[in-house]
């Protein structure tokens, strides 16, 4: 069941740009204050706390509407973090989706965080036009308070009252399977 919001193991790493790595090296060994916003997403990422508010994030859809994760306090939402060249990620999106689509009348809702460049829409258009949950490009390989995304698939889990109740980056093998959502998400349900 697909709703309007249309979009198109192991987890695979996403590896920086040597050029961008070496000039974010330079810019800390020189106390360049642009520095201070890749210091401090990583900083808050490291500093995910479990029942704790979870770092608010907006999707910005491929079909143009905005959701914010605060505008979803009273539901469970899995924000997932993908790439339509990542293939351990292709194969947990179906399965994802599945879920999502047979548990949202109890509350669930899925926000998927592709970090494809903008000149890879076409695919990206072609996996979420399969997906029951809401797609959107990140647009940046950081994601607030979340961190620098340099793993994928990877996700966190946020419970009806907005606090972190899964923090994917703490995760071994942080790819959804069956038993995994069961395990994480169905308790959160009931």
């Amino acid at each position: 069941m697909r709703n309007k919001f249309k979009s198109d193991s192991v987890t695979q790493r996403v590896e920086p740009d040597p050029l961008r790595r070496s000039m974010l090296l330079g810019a800390a060994g020189l106390g360049i204050s642009g520095f201070g916003t890749f210091y401090s997403a990583t900083v808050q990422a490291n500093d995910l706390v479990l029942g704790q508010p979870a770092p608010p994030l907006i999707l910005h859809t491929l079909d143009g509407p905005a959701i914010a994760t605060t505008d979803l306090i009273g539901r469970i939402v899995i924000v997932t973090f993908w790439a339509s060249y990542c293939d351990p990620c292709r194969e947990e999106l179906p399965l994802l989706s599945d879920y999502a689509a047979s548990h949202a009348t109890l509350g669930l809702s899925v926000l998927g965080f592709c970090i494809d460049p903008p000149d890879n829409i076409d695919e990206v258009r072609k996996v979420a036009d399969t997906l029951s949950f809401p797609v959107g490009l990140l647009g940046t390989p950081y994601a607030g308070g979340y961190g620098r995304i340099w793993r994928m698939p990877v996700s966190f889990v946020i419970d009806r009252a907005g606090n972190l109740v899964d923090n994917g980056w703490n995760d071994d093998n942080p790819i959804w399977t069956a038993d995994r959502l069961h395990r994480i998400v169905d308790p959160l349900l009931t």
